[in-house]
This record gives C-alpha cells, structure tokens and sequence, in this order.
C-alpha cells in the first residue's frame, strides 16, 4: 500500500502587508518556510512515499531569491520524491514563478527530488499513477480537469493506485464560477483511488475519496471551529479500495478569534480568562481577532486600554474589532457631577454626560474618559515639601 503525503497551499512569499511591524511581518513569512521542515520531518517519520503538493507552494512570481533558495534546500530535505502542480498564485505559464532560471537553477542543484508537472497526461511515481491537472494561467476559465473525461483508463497500469492531484474549486464549492472550476462529477469514481485538491486553505472531506488538504501554516483567523488549518494529510492507497486519510498537526503559529459582549466593568474578569485561556502567557506565537461590543465605565476603559497595549506588545498581531461604548457608572458619574471643589469640572461633565445621552458620540465618550482621568491624576496629587533651596538655571 503507497503511501502519499497530500499538502497544498504552502504559499512561500507570503507578504503579510496588514501587519505593521516589520520583524513580525518576516517572523510570519519565515513560519512558512520553516513548516516545509515540519513537512520533510512527517515525511520521514511516517515513511511516505512520495509527497504531493496541489499547487500554490510559492505566493507570486517576485518572491524574493533567497526565500526560493532557502525553500528549495528543504524540499531537498525531504526522503521522498516530492511532485509539485502550479496553481493560481504560482501558475504554471508565462510570467509565472516557476519560469524563472534561478529557481529553475536553485531546483537542480538544491531539490533533485522535485519534480514540476506542467503536463495533462498519466504520470507513474512512487508506484502511483498520478493524473495531474496544473494550472497554466493564473485564472482558467476552462477546466483544468477536463482532460480526463478523454482519457482511455484502461492503458493505464491496473495495479498501481490513481491519484488525481488538482488546484482549484469543485463544483458548488468555494470559488468564482466559472474560474478555476474542477469538474470532477462526471469523472469515473471507480477508476480513481485519490483526488488530492488544493487551493481552499482549510481541511475540507468532499468525499471519501476527495480531499483539501488546507495550509499547513494558518493564514487567517479562524471562522469557527470546524475551520481547521495547520496540517497535512497521510494517506494510504490501494488499487480499488477506499483511502486511509489521517491527519498530521504541523502548524505553530495560533490564530484566535475572541468575540464578547462586556455589560460593565465586572466583565473584564471574563475577557481575562478568555485571553488566558486562548494565548496563555506565549510570546510572539500568536494572533488575536478581538471583538468586543457592549460598555464599560470609564475606569473599566483605561484598564481595558492597558492591557491591550500590553497585549499587543505580547502578540504577533491584535486586530480590533467591534462597538463598546464607554459610559460612566453611577459612582464615576456622582464622582464628576458632584465636585464641591471644582465646580467648573462638574459643569463640563454634566454638559458631556447629557451630550452622550442624546447622542453617543466617541468624541464624547472619549472628553469624559479624559476628564475622569485627569481627575484622578489630580486625587493622588500631593504638595512636595521642599527639604532644599530652590535653584533656576538662567540657561533654561
């Protein structure tokens, strides 16, 4: 029984340009080459006997030389043969990727074990019969399967597992119509042991014999929980029988989406256990979507705030979403309303409190939250008792 290795959507090159920190921007890119070791590392310890990647395994055509040359040594890593088809960011034709002398140089000298199918016709590896279905053009308006509705599979070798290895969306699934389209419902499902798909990003079971592999890094935060990315699939074949899948964890990089509804301050003790419980106390491993909606007083803002700077500074990437409205609570209201001491104080906040009543305007939200705070700052204010002489420099 052969044994394949199906993965897909490397996607090396990868440019992250929503991510405004430079070095966390390359920590990321570098994550996708270094899962090309983790891939090499599965491989080898489940002895696969060739490994298939269903296209997209570089972003673009203009990914930089050296990240090419650094991916290619760890292809030639892998103890296996490893059969590559372009896909719609790594097309096949002219102007694409795999056209360029360098990587075609780095491939010969760096991956002998690669091999780059561009053709539609039967191809025997690793006691398998591969039936490739490359894309040659960024977006294929005619299939790039329909080849194999003409194909006579009796010439093909009776004993040997068929495995389709195909880029693009099937038939009511995913992608633009009529782009890319893989129409594989009129294809003989006896004849064929295997479809090896790529381009969608996560794992998804068509049918039993008809898999996406999805990334083996993540790449976007997750919908929901059967949304799963970060893996490869081994599988095992033989002629006329189902295929064995078993999925393989090969992702290190956490992408989390939080959503909460905070209804006061107390909430903030339930945000914090949700953040423990998604991103611990990791440093620079992770990416958090946060959506918080609902109000919060305005110390319970500044508290927020501090501990999403200090979130940032701990993640990867933080990206905010959502509507929380800051409204002070009844003390923090009597606090600023009833100022004997500075009645000025407690006329500008009962006019920014019946502002933000009538129309909750961030603006304003934002004038009592900084209101609030500059009267605390002034609570804890004490007078310095002078234990020296005060001196000026005539120079300041």
């Amino acid at each position: 029984m052969p044994r394949i290795l199906h993965t897909a959507d490397w996607q090396i090159g990868k440019p992250y340009r929503w991510i405004e920190n430079s070095q966390k921007q390359a920590r990321l890119q570098q994550e996708r080459v270094d899962a090309v070791l983790r891939i090499a590392e599965q491989a080898s310890q489940q002895q696969a006997d060739v490994v298939l990647v269903a296209g997209d395994l570089f972003d673009s055509s203009t990914v930089a030389a050296d990240m090419v040359m650094e991916v290619l040594e760890a292809i030639g890593s892998i103890p296996s043969p490893v059969v590559v088809i372009p896909g719609n960011h790594d097309h096949g034709g002219a102007g694409g990727i795999w056209r360029r002398e360098d990587l075609l140089g780095q491939m010969r000298q760096r991956a002998a074990n690669l091999q780059l199918l561009l053709k539609q016709e039967p191809v025997s590896v690793a006691g398998i019969t591969l039936l490739p279905c490359p894309l040659l053009r960024q977006r294929e308006s005619r299939s790039p399967s329909l080849w194999l509705n003409q194909l006579n599979w009796t010439e093909l070798d009776s004993l040997q597992p068929r495995v389709v290895l195909a880029h693009g969306s099937v038939q009511g699934f995913g992608g633009e119509a009529q782009v890319n389209q893989l129409c594989l419902d009129s294809l003989p499902r006896d004849q064929i042991d295997y479809i090896a798909l790529g381009d969608w990003h996560a794992l998804m079971e068509i049918d039993r014999k008809t898999w996406y592999s999805g990334t083996p890094e993540p790449d976007r935060f997750p919908s929901g929980p059967d949304d799963l990315r970060s893996q490869v699939l081994l599988v095992d074949l033989e002629r006329g029988q189902q295929p064995i899948v078993k999925v393989q964890s090969t992702g290190r990089m956490r992408w989390h989406r939080i959503t909460m509804t905070l209804n006061g301050d107390a909430d903030l003790a339930r945000l914090e256990q949700q953040l423990a419980e998604s991103v611990g106390s990791r440093v620079g491993r992770d990416l958090l979507r946060l959506e918080l909606n609902g109000q919060l007083g305005l110390q319970g803002h500044l508290q927020l705030q501090d501990r999403l700077a200090l979130l940032s500074q701990q993640l990867l990437h933080l990206r905010l979403r959502g509507k929380l409205h800051r409204q002070p609570t009844a003390e923090e209201r009597d606090e600023l309303l009833l100022r004997m001491d500075s009645p000025l104080v407690s006329t500008i906040a009962a006019g920014l409190q019946e502002e933000l009543q009538s129309n909750a305007d961030p603006l304003v939200e934002q004038a009592l939250i900084e209101l609030h705070r500059l009267c605390a700052r002034d609570s804890l204010a004490t007078v310095p008792v002078a234990t020296h002489p005060v001196t000026t420099d005539s120079c300041a």
